[in-house]
């Protein structure tokens, strides 16, 4: 898989995590804060293999596929 970075948040310190990538499978990839609130992961069924990561709504404009 390769990524191209498309935006990282401005407004978190020190790290500016939540990262926004692009693949080459059109998809993307989010880095961001793992979810480890008990009540929101009830309201999940998430498979082994996979996680959830939570991302500010400040990055949803960088969504696009037009690349």
């Amino acid at each position: 898989m390769r990524l191209t970075f498309v935006a990282k948040d401005p407004d978190s310190n020190p790290t500016q995590s939540p990262t926004l990538y692009r693949t080459d499978r059109e998809s993307w990839v989010v880095q961001g804060w793992v979810v480890t609130d008990p009540d929101a992961l009830k309201q999940m069924n998430i498979p082994d293999g996979e996680t959830a990561v939570e991302i500010p709504d400040r990055l949803v404009p960088f969504f696009r596929t037009d690349t």
